[in-house]
């Protein structure tokens, strides 16, 4: 992704009389694949840029408007999108979204049987004495997300999950209120964070890795995202 006033260098001739830059989706959005990969499949080997590919659309267009927004706090990012038009963010978050190609695993970290124990309870459980839902009460049955707003959870990399988790709890990552992913974060120990991204980052993918139809959960929290789903 660049920002906007680069998009109309598509139609500059280059200097010397070199053909012009090919104004495509795909020649446009360079800077988006240069880091989450040709179809945004993501970097499963370091476990930094996050998949892309087949998340729901609405939940790709929150992000960028909530980094345009301050929200969400990366500095390339932030930078990228500053000067993109809502109707240019839908169209590239409804590219990514329709991209399919195969997940790759990514390392995972050594953690105790408890340990995977406690993050699969809090995966498909919660914890309802400190008021944490499951994660399968928003992400899905299958933790492949819902649609249009709620991501995926399953087959993204420990690192990845983990500090987001942390960036819920730094406000270094936020939404619209009420931010419900913020105050689950906030309920969550050290400990708990590895424990439930170690289990969602090692758990078996499903065979069909789409999201939910929308309405075939109901989220038992009220969330400020579109749809009143729930951000991760």
């Amino acid at each position: 992704m660049v920002a906007a006033w680069c998009f109309g260098a598509a139609h500059a001739q280059a200097a010397g009389g070199a053909p012009a830059v090919p104004d495509t989706l795909k020649q446009r959005i360079a800077s988006c694949t240069g880091c989450h990969g040709e179809h945004g499949e993501g970097t499963p080997e370091s476990g930094f840029f996050p998949r892309l590919a087949g998340k729901p659309a609405g939940y790709l267009a929150r992000q960028l408007k909530d980094f345009q927004d301050g929200l969400r706090k990366y500095g390339p990012m932030e930078y990228t999108v500053r000067y993109l038009t809502p109707e240019y963010m839908q169209e590239i978050a409804a590219y990514f979204a329709a991209q399919d190609v195969p997940y790759a695993r990514s390392p995972l970290p050594r953690l105790s049987a408890e340990a995977l124990r406690r993050g699969e309870e809090l995966a498909t459980k919660g914890d309802p004495a400190r008021e944490i839902p499951p994660c399968a009460a928003c992400h899905g049955t299958q933790f492949t997300g819902v649609q249009p707003d709620v991501p995926g959870l399953v087959g993204l990399p420990y690192d990845y999950i983990s500090s987001q988790l942390g960036s819920w709890r730094t406000r270094t990552r936020a939404t619209v209120a009420p931010d419900c992913m913020a105050d689950i974060a906030n309920r969550l120990s050290a400990d708990d964070i590895s424990a439930v991204s170690a289990w969602l980052a090692s758990r078996e993918l499903p065979s069909d890795m789409h999201a939910q139809p929308a309405g075939s959960i109901t989220p038992p929290l009220h969330c400020g995202v579109l749809g009143g789903g729930t951000g991760s």
